[in-house]
């Protein structure tokens, strides 16, 4: 199962939580730390190439991203966490930006936290964990860059994560550019919020 992308517009770019849309339409966010993948994965989900600026520098991502779907859901692309080589103010602006939004955005249906399958949970995302679940907030673990994993090592690495992350059920891997990939995503996150996701 897939989305069927019918419509996707960039419709808002916010550099402050006051600059959010307006409406109420629901959203699922993307989240995750610098490098970790994030805008390769989402132009995978969206089926394009450039929609979510990737780059060799990480950090780019400084603002709340609205992608309206189909005219149904926002898909939002959250700023990247834990860039050390942004100054102390960027990154507390940076932090504040995604726990207000987080906290306050009653439009937000699901949170995907994206993690490196190839390495262990850093501090920041055992944080953002913990964040999410005392704000009661439905969230989706998913290990990227699974194409730089063994592919015999796949279910260890998958292990690995759910045991640092204390999770009911092992993340799914995900590599930028597979059909399979996008397919699998979609599907969990269907299970999550069905009343958005549709054939």
């Amino acid at each position: 199962m897939s989305l069927v992308i019918r419509s996707l517009e960039l419709v808002m770019t916010a550099g402050f939580y006051s600059q959010c849309p307006g409406d109420d339409l629901p959203e699922i966010a993307f989240v995750g730390r610098s490098n970790v993948g994030k805008s390769s994965l989402i132009n995978t989900l969206l089926e394009r190439k450039r929609l979510a600026h990737t780059s060799s520098r990480p950090g780019k991502t400084q603002t709340l991203n609205f992608f309206l779907i189909n005219e149904v859901f926002h898909l939002v692309d959250l700023p990247g966490y834990g860039y050390a080589a942004l100054s102390k103010v960027k990154q507390e602006e940076i932090s504040r930006l995604i726990f207000q939004y987080l906290s306050q955005r009653e439009q937000l249906e699901l949170v995907v936290i994206l993690v490196d399958s190839r390495h262990k949970p850093s501090q920041l995302d055992l944080e953002m964990v913990q964040l999410l679940q005392s704000l009661d907030l439905p969230f989706l673990i998913v290990g990227t860059k699974r194409d730089k994993v063994k592919r015999s090592q796949w279910n260890k690495a998958a292990a690995d994560l759910r045991k640092a992350l204390n999770l009911a059920e092992a993340p799914i891997l995900f590599s930028a550019g597979e059909a399979a990939s996008k397919d699998a995503l979609w599907k969990k996150i269907a299970e999550r919020v069905p009343e958005i996701i549709k054939k």
